[in-house]
């Protein structure tokens, strides 16, 4: 249904949109109201609802931080406990660290084996270099040689 003014423009009245249906024009105190606003309204309804739930998802998807605490295997030098969720308290940014390897257990070890990590890679260039960094700038930070995380 279209507005019966929709043809003719009201004196002051501009054009919400490209499509007359959709003006609204004043008339003597009067607010007209066509069909295709009250369905533009309802879409704009479902959008900001489909909008939220989506927000809900993102938010619940972030509750899954993984493990608290992890045994990465550290080769002949010992298994090293991870404190895994005081880094993602800490570091606040998973993109740290998962950028190089994927957020799944086993995931060093697999990379590893086909060849896509070298052995110390991920210790020496993200962890030690990472620690190193936070002392340097003078935070609180974890162990910075082998002796202090692998365990035998």
């Amino acid at each position: 249904m279209r507005n019966r003014m929709a043809g003719s423009r009201a004196a002051g009245a501009a054009p919400l949109s490209a499509d007359p249906a959709l003006t609204i024009r004043p008339t003597a105190g009067k607010r007209v109201t066509t069909m295709d606003t009250k369905v533009t309204g309802r879409r704009s309804i479902a959008a900001m609802a489909v909008l939220i739930l989506m927000a809900a998802a993102v938010a619940l998807a972030g509750e899954n931080r993984g493990a608290a605490e992890l045994s990465l295997d550290g080769g002949k030098r010992g298994a090293v406990p991870f404190p895994h969720r005081r880094h993602q308290d800490v570091l606040n940014d998973c993109q740290l660290c998962h950028s190089v390897f994927p957020q799944q257990p086993g995931a060093i070890q697999a990379l590893k084996a086909q060849g896509a990590l070298k052995p110390k890679q991920v210790m020496n260039k993200q962890c030690i270099h990472c620690h190193k960094a936070k002392k340097k700038a003078g935070e609180t930070t974890g162990p910075l040689t082998c002796s202090k995380c692998h365990q035998r």
